[in-house]
């Protein structure tokens, strides 16, 4: 018997019920989604990086390290392995315009490979090249093939004996510039310690990789202890494969933790309001049951059952959708697929995801089991009698003159809002939801694309990047700055405390190269002073006009700078020009040149290590979009889905409870218009309400989106005029179109029946 009643009540609610089982499972799929994403990814490449051997950290020299100098580090405490190790850019002849990081470990179980295809990585092959599979698979090259690699003045002439993946080279770019890897044009590529001295005729090594479970500083003191000079040290933070990794770990929290909480927070209240409402209309029945015999446990076990299989339902389709989420962005061809090369694109739930949906599930459950409790208190012939709500006390604003002055319809929808609070609330959270999502999506988009602007279109004004070869002369930069008729640059890397960053100095007269102000605008390089970037600025709690120490790797000096503005870059940098550099005594030399002059015209000499063209990174920041577009498409679909959800279960429980109030409207003449009016009246207010709060809740909530998801961009928020009007636009779309579904009811009510049940 009550089976079949509980089957005929979640039909007669079915609405409220399907989207609460909605709410649910969308704030269930993206939390499973996103935290299944990052667990996987911290898991995954972690196992990647310890299956290869990934360092923990880099000592860099210019000069080289002997191997005494290994032998030396090796026998240092805390240090497990070591590894000499050089990994430079050489071009791949007879492919223009690509090229490989060219990489040689000494020890393969330190930066080491994993071969995917072809035979093991054999560290005495005289003439073995393991290629990125990556690489291979996007140009038509097979195991057995052929190929030469030019760098410098020497050729490594060779055949690919196997494909392979390199935790060291998991996000395969050029530089900082390039966003995205682009394997079209560049991969990577081992070959043997033999191989490489063969190749060039000596061995130079200007890095030892080392792997060791000590933090920076203790492991900073027992290098310079052990070889006795400065040394650039990189740890593994500041590797751009592992730094991807952890960002995207980061990125996958912040996703997995935000939005879910919105949307479950929602189904919880919709359930509250829900079942209040229930246990309300069905007061006669319960005392009915009570009258029958049923004991009290029995039907409290009945009632709190709608809430468990609602809960189960939301709880199960919601696992399923996180399943979907994960797979579509961890996968080899899904949006990690572009970003990462690994080997393995395993799924892992982590244990958490079990907790949360069994915690909702219960939630919901007591929220059932206390809405019905009330009900059953007292004897059977309390609980016949009809439900009586709260009388509702007179307003304050019905006292003045105002009330009076106000239309029918306004003055009926606000004694509505007051005596239904928790409706009306529910109702306002929906829409501030949906404008919270919209702006904030719509707004990534925005703040991603004055990026690209500012960046590229009115910061870059080049056509190509040259990079210059390490062996150039003097005399040779200069003519080819000369020749191109470019701006230049040098980095020269230094330490703040103990936090290695770049220190660039540009010639910027011809104007060729510009600096983002940290508000607006760009910044003039001063004679006179540095300018840091926001990170630096804001991890060193530095402002324009203080000073800043920095000590140039490989020697004893130190060089106070003074800070004349806050810029922002892709990278942790600071700028000076020439002139200061001379100023302060700072040693450098030309290695980049910026040109007008088309990449296809440049012809590469000794002189000339490579050739960027600004399309090639402008491409690759298209792929980064792609990505983001399609979670602004999801983002967008999701807070459609929120809006009509909410505001069509609120409206069909408010057009429930007044049933009787519009049948007396209707038997007084109005008509099923007039009444639609008076209904959409009240979503309208609440509509223009909710995007007055959503609209700057959205602006909050892209500050704190974009901060996690890319720091490292330094980026301006920024939400364009469109943006605004779109939000509105699809708010009040949204809410317009669940009034008129809701309307249409009242062709459906029964005059009399309504007027029968009225006490």
């Amino acid at each position: 018997m009550l089976l079949r009643k509980l089957w005929r009540t979640m039909g007669l609610y079915k609405a409220q019920f399907i989207s609460m089982i909605i709410m649910i499972s969308l704030g269930m799929g993206i939390f499973i989604g996103f935290n299944m994403e990052w667990v996987s990814i911290e898991k995954n490449t972690g196992s990647f990086f310890d299956d290869t051997g990934f360092a923990d950290y880099h000592i860099v020299s210019e000069a080289g390290f002997t191997k005494d100098d290994l032998k030396s580090i090796e026998d240092m405490d805390g240090a497990d392995r070591a590894s000499r190790y050089i990994c430079v850019n050489a071009d791949v002849k007879g492919r223009d315009g690509d090229s490989v990081a060219l990489t040689v470990t000494e020890n393969e179980d330190v930066s080491g490979v994993m071969v995917v295809q072809g035979d093991a990585y054999d560290s005495k092959s005289a003439d073995g090249i393991w290629l990125s599979d990556s690489y291979a698979g996007a140009n038509n090259i097979a195991v057995g093939d052929k190929l030469t690699l030019e760098y410098k003045n020497f050729e490594i002439k060779g055949e690919v004996k196997g494909l392979i993946k390199a935790s060291e080279h998991m996000v395969c770019v050029r530089d900082e510039t390039q966003i995205m890897p682009d394997y079209d044009t560049y991969g990577y590529a081992y070959i043997s310690p033999v191989f490489y001295e063969k190749a060039a005729g000596f061995e130079y090594y200007p890095q030892i990789n080392v792997i060791s479970d000590m933090d920076k500083k203790a492991f900073t003191d027992k290098v310079d202890d052990k070889l006795d000079r400065t040394l650039l040290i990189l740890s593994k933070d500041e590797n751009i494969s592992y730094a991807g990794a952890d960002g995207e770990i980061e990125e996958g929290k912040t996703m997995g933790s935000v939005l879910p909480v919105l949307f479950l927070l929602i189904a919880v209240l919709t359930m509250v309001t829900t079942m209040h409402r229930i246990a309300a209309k069905e007061k006669l029945q319960i005392g009915t049951l009570k009258a029958l015999g049923f004991k009290d446990r029995r039907i409290l076990r009945h009632y709190t059952s709608y809430a468990f299989m609602v809960g189960i339902a939301g709880s199960a389709a919601g696992v399923a959708l996180g399943y979907f989420v994960a797979y579509m962005i961890m996968n080899p061809d899904g949006a990690m697929g572009t970003y990462f090369d690994m080997p393995e694109w395993k799924l892992y739930l982590p244990w958490f995801c079990y907790v949360i949906p069994a915690g909702i599930i219960l939630l919901l459950t007591l929220i059932g089991y206390l809405s019905v409790k009330k009900m059953l208190q007292g004897t059977a012939a309390d609980a016949l009698r009809p439900y009586s709500p709260k009388k509702m006390r007179r307003l304050l604003i019905e006292k003045s003159h105002i009330f009076d002055r106000l239309s029918f319809g306004a003055r009926w929808n606000l004694r509505d809002a007051m005596r239904h609070k928790s409706r009306m609330a529910m109702s306002l959270i929906g829409i501030v939801g949906c404008t919270l999502i919209i702006t904030a999506t719509l707004g990534m988009r925005d703040t991603m694309d004055d990026f690209l602007k500012t960046y590229y279109d009115d910061a870059t004004n080049y056509s190509s990047r040259i990079y210059i070869a390490e062996d150039a002369t003097p005399d040779e930069r200069d003519k080819l700055a000369d020749k191109y008729d470019g701006d230049w640059s040098s980095s020269v890397s230094v330490q703040i405390e103990d936090k290695a960053v770049s220190l660039d100095i540009y010639d910027t007269s011809k104007d060729r190269v510009r600096f983002p102000a940290d508000r607006d605008g760009f910044a003039e390089l001063s004679d006179d002073g540095a300018y840091i970037c926001r990170r630096i600025a804001d991890e060193f709690d530095l402002e324009q006009g203080d000073s800043i120490r920095i000590s140039p790797y490989g020697g004893d000096d130190e060089y106070t700078l003074k800070v004349a503005g806050i810029i922002r870059s892709v990278s942790e940098n600071i700028v000076i020009s020439p002139e200061y550099a001379g100023r302060i005594g700072i040693d450098y030399v030309i290695d980049s040149v910026y040109t007008d002059t088309p990449k296809a015209d440049i012809k590469t000499d000794g002189a000339i290590k490579s050739v960027q063209s600004k399309q090639a990174i402008i491409d690759s920041f298209d792929s980064f979009m792609e990505i983001m577009n399609l979670m602004i498409v999801i983002f967008i679909l999701a807070a459609a889905v929120l809006g009509v959800v909410v505001l069509y279960n609120l409206g069909v429980m408010s057009y429930t409870e007044r049933y009787t109030e519009m049948a007396t409207l209707k038997v007084t003449g109005f008509r099923d218009r007039k009444i639609g009016r008076l209904l959409a009246g009240q979503n309208l207010w609440i509509s223009v309400i909710g995007i007055i709060i959503g609209i700057p809740a959205g602006a909050g909530a892209l500050s704190y989106l974009m901060t996690a998801l890319a720091p490292e961009y330094e980026l301006k928020i920024v939400i364009g005029p469109v943006t605004y009007i779109v939000s509105v636009l699809l708010t009040f779309g949204v809410s317009m179109a669940v009034s008129l579904m809701v309307a249409r009811k009242n062709r459906h009510i029964d005059m009399v029946e309504a007027l029968k049940g009225a006490e």
